[in-house]
């Protein structure tokens, strides 16, 4: 069974093919008690409840819809250990990066309605100067900004979740500041061209990764009181939690999700086929390339990836992702365009790391894309997996190599080369 959407695919894949999935985890007995020990017992501050003032104004920054951090239960949870703290006093900002709003029915789906209709939520816009302060400049050549209303709290939270990231090393942590809540300015530089494709840039790395470097430097100018982040397993559920100091709590999880979520393998394989661990993760194309870009650690180069991704919200439409898909005719074309300093367009790294793939392998898509849409984005389409399968065999060989991660960018594969 593949992660696909919210109700999963089933394929038929043959004996010999190597499955790839999370190391099973004993679930806690009650994440909620053990999210409140988390919170009582941090790492490397004092108890939540002893630095919050009921006179703080307290900002707590969630991630987007397009992550699975399970904010319904983390809000709710942070808020019921401040009690003495007035709902009024309180805001949560969506750390939206690049992305769009959401909509009210999207922030209840992330929330509860109890939440969404008691506590002011603000949709952090990256292109809206007035809503952005200007903290001073960074070390790789930028402006900082980041959201007004986060800046000018007594009280800083962020939440978020925990997995390898396919150029920052990991999520979490640093990051849902910095891009999460950062201005176009300061994201366009955290994923140029240079950073995105440095080699040091990819899944698991966190020492000398420029990405994590920029994040971390950026989050000190102005960081959150607090951090809450959570590791999750397969089925988005809490497999462990991590509060505290940001850089301390965040380098305790980043440990514990390397053990449990990266998994060694013995040699590349002809045939990958990945998903990007269903819904939400996989609402569109843009966000399908972690997945992706999972497969690529294991496949052969001149390989086969074959992305489940459902793409209920297509490619998506809004932002510039599939503008400079576009702009030239080959992935190749594409990253000689990208490469060149004076090309700066926000979206450009998505699109920097599909063809970076494409250089490196044949890429099918099964979704429920159009056909236009996979023609723009250089793809090609696959409506039945299994079928697809039969038909590389004639290219592999009898003895071609299969893999499967089906729960993509979750569990990250790797050869020791």
């Amino acid at each position: 069974m593949l992660a696909y959407g919210k109700n999963g695919l089933s394929i038929n894949v043959p004996e010999q093919t190597r499955i790839v999935e999370p190391n099973f985890l004993e679930l806690p007995e009650n994440d909620h008690e053990l999210v409140l020990q988390a919170l009582r017992n941090p790492i490397g501050t004092r108890p939540l409840k002893e630095m919050v003032k009921s006179t703080d104004k307290v900002v707590i920054v969630i991630s987007d819809i397009t992550r699975p951090t399970p904010n319904h239960k983390l809000v709710p949870w942070i808020l019921e250990e401040l009690p003495h703290v007035p709902l009024e006093n309180v805001s949560i900002i969506n750390g939206l990066g690049t992305h769009r709003d959401q909509t009210r029915e999207e922030l209840v789906e992330m929330l509860g309605e109890t939440i969404v209709d008691s506590v002011r939520i603000i949709n952090h816009h990256c292109h809206e100067k007035a809503e952005l302060t200007h903290l001073g400049t960074s070390s790789f050549g930028c402006d900082v900004y980041l959201n007004k209303e986060y800046v000018e709290a007594d009280f800083r939270i962020v939440t978020g979740f925990i997995e390898p990231h396919f150029f920052a090393g990991f999520s979490g942590g640093p990051k849902g500041i910095m891009p999460g809540i950062a201005g176009i300015e300061t994201i366009l530089t955290f994923h140029n061209a240079r950073m995105i494709g440095d080699p040091m840039a990819t899944w698991g790395i966190l020492d000398k990764n420029p990405l994590q470097e920029m994040t971390r430097e950026v989050n000190n100018f102005c960081k959150p009181d607090f951090l809450l982040n959570v590791a999750l397993n397969g089925n988005k559920e809490i497999t462990n939690v991590f509060a505290g100091e940001l850089a301390e709590a965040h380098a305790v999880g980043c440990a514990y999700v390397k053990e449990h979520a990266m998994i060694k393998c013995a040699e590349r394989y002809d045939v990958v086929i990945t998903t990007n661990a269903g819904y939400p993760l996989d609402q569109n194309l843009y966000q399908a390339v972690k997945g992706m870009d999972a497969a690529r650690m294991i496949v052969k180069q001149g390989g086969t990836i074959i992305c489940a991704a459902e793409c209920s919200e297509g490619m998506p439409e809004h932002g510039n992702f599939v503008k400079i898909l576009q702009m030239r005719e080959s992935p190749k074309e594409l990253l000689e365009m990208i490469n060149d300093p004076s090309f700066r367009m926000f979206d450009q790294w998505e699109a920097q790391r599909l063809a970076m793939i494409q250089e490196w392998a044949e890429v099918y898509v099964y979704s429920t894309l159009p056909e236009e849409s996979i023609k723009i984005a250089m793809l090609t389409q696959t409506k039945d997996i299994e079928q697809t399968l039969k038909e590389l065999s004639g290219k592999y060989g009898e003895k071609m190599s299969i893999a499967v991660l089906p729960f993509g960018p979750l569990t990250i594969p790797y050869v020791q080369e």
